[in-house]
C-alpha cells in the first residue's frame, strides 16, 4: 500500500474508533500497515466507485500456524445490506486459499448483529471468547501488600533476549503472544507509549521468572496490564498475583482513575486471580474461525490450530 492509502485508511480508522468507542484494528496489525507491512502481509480496501474514497479495510496476517484478519467499515457506510464487509473479508479468505488455506481467525471488538450475519454468510463459526476487563485505581491497602518488593524495571539494550525467552515460555501454545520475537519486542520498544520504567521484571537465580508490562492510554487515562507472564517451571508461587498488584500499584502511582486487561473468557485460573482483585467485564471481543482448503494443486502450509 502506498503513502496515501495508508493515509486514508488511518483516517478510516480513527473514525471508527470515534464512533465506536475502540480501536478497530489490533495494535500488532496497525503497526503492519504503518510501517509497511512484513511477510505474510495482505491489505484489501474497498473504494467508492465514483470518488475513490477508502470506505473499508482489511488485513490479513499468516502466522506460524494460523492466519489472522479483521476489518474496519466507515461507520456512514454499515448497514448496506453488510456488502462491504462481507465482500472485504471473502477477498482476505480467497487469498488464504490461494496461498495453500489453513485456519483462519477473525477478530472483532464488541461484536454485533452485523458480525454474526457476515461470519454466517462465509461460513465462520464462532471461536474464542476474549474479556476486557476493569476496575478503579487506586488499589486498596490490602491488595498493594501483595506487590513483589524485589522487582526492577525494564533496560532497553540489555532485557531484550531474556524476555523473549521467558515470554515464549509463558505463553507456549498461545495463538497471538507465544508468537513474538525480537522483532516484536522492538517494534513496541519504538512506539510513544512505550516506557521501560512501567515494565517491571523479577529475577529468580539471575534469570528471570516473572513479568508484568504496562501500558498507559494517555488520551483515556486508562492503564492497561498490557502483557503478565510467570515462567511455567515457577507457577504455584503466588508470582502472578504479585506481579499484578506491582503492576497495578505502579499505575496508580501515575494518577490513572482505571486500569484495564485482556483475558480469554476460558482462563479460568487467570480469571479468579482478576476477580480477586475486584475486576469487572467491561466487554467482550470474539473471534470467528474457518478452515480454508487450499486451491486446487496448493499444499495446505498452515495447520489447524
Amino acid at each position: 500500500m502506498n503513502d496515501e492509502e495508508i493515509a486514508g485508511v488511518t483516517e478510516l480508522a480513527r473514525a471508527a474508533a470515534l464512533a465506536d468507542g475502540h480501536a478497530p484494528l489490533g495494535e500488532h496489525k496497525w503497526l503492519d500497515l504503518v510501517q509497511g507491512g512484513r511477510a505474510g502481509f495482505a491489505g484489501f480496501l474497498a473504494r467508492e466507485a465514483d470518488n475513490d474514497q477508502i470506505l473499508g479495510y482489511a488485513q490479513l496476517l499468516k502466522g506460524p500456524s494460523s492466519w489472522a484478519v479483521e476489518y474496519v467499515v466507515r461507520p456512514e457506510r454499515r448497514g448496506e445490506d453488510d456488502l462491504i464487509g462481507q465482500s472485504l473479508l471473502a477477498a482476505a479468505l480467497a487469498e488464504v486459499a490461494r496461498q495453500g488455506g489453513g485456519h483462519v481467525h477473525l477478530w472483532v471488538p464488541k461484536p454485533t448483529a452485523a458480525h454474526e450475519r457476515i461470519a454466517a454468510a462465509l461460513g465462520l463459526r464462532r471461536g474464542r471468547e476474549l474479556l476486557q476487563l476493569r476496575r478503579r485505581l487506586p488499589l486498596e491497602d490490602a491488595l498493594l501488600a501483595k506487590a513483589e518488593a524485589d522487582v526492577r524495571t525494564f533496560r532497553v539494550g540489555t532485557d531484550e533476549a531474556a524476555w523473549v525467552e521467558l515470554n515464549a515460555k509463558a505463553f507456549a501454545g498461545h495463538p497471538e503472544q507465544g508468537g513474538w520475537e525480537l522483532e516484536t519486542l522492538l517494534d513496541r520498544e519504538a512506539q510513544p507509549w512505550f516506557d521501560p520504567q512501567g515494565f517491571l521484571l523479577r529475577t529468580h537465580e539471575g534469570a528471570l521468572d516473572a513479568f508484568c508490562w504496562t501500558k498507559v492510554h494517555e488520551e483515556e487515562r486508562l492503564g492497561e496490564i498490557y502483557v503478565i507472564g510467570v515462567d511455567p517451571g515457577r507457577q504455584g508461587l503466588g508470582l502472578g498475583a504479585s506481579m499484578l498488584a506491582a503492576g497495578l500499584a505502579y499505575l496508580g502511582g501515575r494518577g490513572l482513575p482505571t486500569a484495564m486487561l485482556y483475558v480469554d473468557a476460558d482462563n479460568a485460573a487467570a480469571n479468579r486471580l482478576y476477580e480477586s482483585f475486584g475486576f469487572t467485564v467491561d466487554h467482550h471481543d470474539r473471534a470467528y474461525v474457518i478452515d480454508v482448503a487450499g486451491e486446487a494443486g496448493e499444499a495446505n502450509v498452515v495447520g489447524e490450530q
